[in-house]
């Protein structure tokens, strides 16, 4: 059996992910694929003491997170800790190429992608001298302002449009050691917009200023704007609802993403 079948049997399989009640409410811990595509190898960040000062960003004081942000409402807990085991397959290796800049997509919409991103970035965050930044690249349906309690414009789709400097949009959080690129105001080109030379620009910078860079991309079907960000990441983790997406699903979305670029597939047990 192929280390892809492995990977679509396991995503489509009833009740492979164990429910947990945190503090707040019943959520899902995420869990890489066992029988993977393994992750590319990487090296875990230091401080680069070649990188430029860091950008100011706006320092957001009590801020409302969505009580599924476990990483940060509830760091004990089994999904948290699950979280952490990602980051860790993610950032340990003895060879191989970083994963500085990272893509999460999936097949289809309200599959998690967009929960595991921000999971991940805080649990990323949380590492000693590991600056983090989450990026909402879902120009047409942001989800993260909603999950950080923050307003979502101004944002990337205005850095895009020249209508503000990335200064200007960047938000950080009185105790989480992330910093947030909110979506912005809607666009309707936002394929155009992702695939600018301002777009291509903007990750080049972020490089320069954290050693993480955490991409909420758009659902991989229908829509092309993963194949156009692609190029610019090192690696790109596909978020699946385990039960409920279907292999062909996974098979379209998997096409769409160069083979160079695929790390593996996080299976996940709810929503957002």
């Amino acid at each position: 059996m192929s280390r892809m079948q492995n990977i679509l049997e396991k995503a489509e399989r009833e009740g492979s992910l164990r429910r947990v009640r945190t503090t707040t409410e019943t959520v899902s811990g995420p869990a890489l694929a066992d029988a993977p595509l393994p992750l590319s190898p990487v090296h875990g960040p230091e401080l680069r003491a070649d990188s430029e000062p860091a950008l100011d960003a706006r320092m957001v004081r009590g801020a409302r997170f969505d009580p599924n942000l476990v990483s940060a409402r509830a760091a004990g807990s089994v999904p948290a800790e699950q979280y952490r085991a990602i980051r860790t397959r993610l950032t340990q290796s003895h060879h191989g190429a970083a994963v500085d800049v990272l893509l999460l997509t999936s097949p289809g919409r309200g599959e998690g992608k967009s929960l595991t991103a921000a999971n991940l970035a805080l649990t990323m965050g949380q590492d000693f001298q590991t600056r983090v930044c989450l990026v909402d690249a879902n120009l047409r349906e942001p989800r993260l302002d909603h999950l950080f309690g923050v307003d979502n414009a101004p944002g990337l789709s205005d850095v895009l449009a020249g209508r503000a400097t990335l200064a200007d949009v960047l938000v950080s959080f009185e105790e989480q050691p992330i910093v947030l690129l909110p979506a912005g105001r809607p666009a309707a080109l936002a394929g155009e917009l992702l695939g600018s030379t301002a777009m291509r620009r903007t990750i080049e910078t972020l490089r320069t200023q954290f050693d993480r860079v955490i991409i909420d991309a758009p659902a991989a079907i229908p829509l092309a704007d993963v194949g156009i960000l692609a190029p610019l990441v090192d690696g790109v983790l596909m978020v699946v609802h385990s039960g409920v997406t279907t292999k062909p699903a996974i098979q379209e979305a998997v096409s769409t993403i160069p083979g160079d670029k695929f790390l593996g597939v996080v299976l996940n047990g709810g929503a957002a």
